[in-house]
C-alpha cells in the first residue's frame, strides 16, 4: 500500500484527537494483517469511495472506548457504553475519516465516507475489501487506537 493512503489517517488522528482534548497523541506501530479481523471491544467500520475504494476500521477495547467517550464528553464519567457513549464513539469516526478525506483532497485525491457502523462485543468479525490490511496503532494518552486500511 503506497504511503499516500496511509498519511492522512495519521494527519487526521494527530490534528482532531487534540481538539477533543487529548493531551498526548502519537503513533505508536504499523502492521499488516490479512482480510479476517476478530476484536473484542468497539469497532467502527467506515466506507471509502472516490478516486480510491475501501474500508477503514477503527477497533479500541471496550474500557478504552468509554474513557475516549468520557474525554470527548468534557470528562463526563462513562461508566457503561450506553447509546450517549456510543454515539461519541461513532462520532470519533467520523471525524477521522471526515479530517483524512481532506488530507486525501488536500494531495489531490477526491474521496467520500460512509456513515460509520458501530460494532461491539466478544470476538466481533469483520471481513476486508482487501487480502492486505494495514493496521496503524495510536495513542491518545495513552489509550491504543487502531486503524485498519484496506484499499481495493
Amino acid at each position: 500500500m503506497d504511503v499516500k493512503y496511509i498519511n492522512p489517517f495519521i494527519e487526521a488522528f494527530l490534528s482532531v484527537m487534540p481538539q477533543l482534548g487529548f493531551e498526548k497523541v502519537e503513533k505508536t506501530n504499523l502492521s499488516l494483517k490479512d482480510c479476517n479481523l476478530t476484536y473484542t471491544g468497539v469497532i467502527m467500520t467506515v466506507g471509502i469511495v472516490g478516486e480510491i475504494k475501501g474500508n477503514v476500521v477503527y477497533y479500541l477495547d471496550l474500557e478504552s472506548a468509554k474513557k475516549v467517550a468520557s474525554t470527548m464528553m468534557m470528562g463526563m464519567p462513562v461508566n457503561d457504553f450506553n447509546e450517549m457513549a456510543q454515539s461519541a464513539i461513532s462520532e470519533l469516526a467520523n471525524m477521522l475519516t471526515a479530517n483524512a478525506a481532506t488530507f486525501f483532497s488536500n494531495i489531490g485525491i477526491t474521496v467520500d465516507i460512509s456513515t460509520p457502523t458501530l460494532l461491539y462485543g466478544d470476538q466481533v468479525s469483520v471481513k476486508m475489501n482487501s487480502n492486505q490490511i494495514l493496521c496503524i496503532q495510536l495513542l491518545a494518552d495513552d489509550i491504543p487506537i487502531d486503524i485498519n486500511i484496506a484499499f481495493s
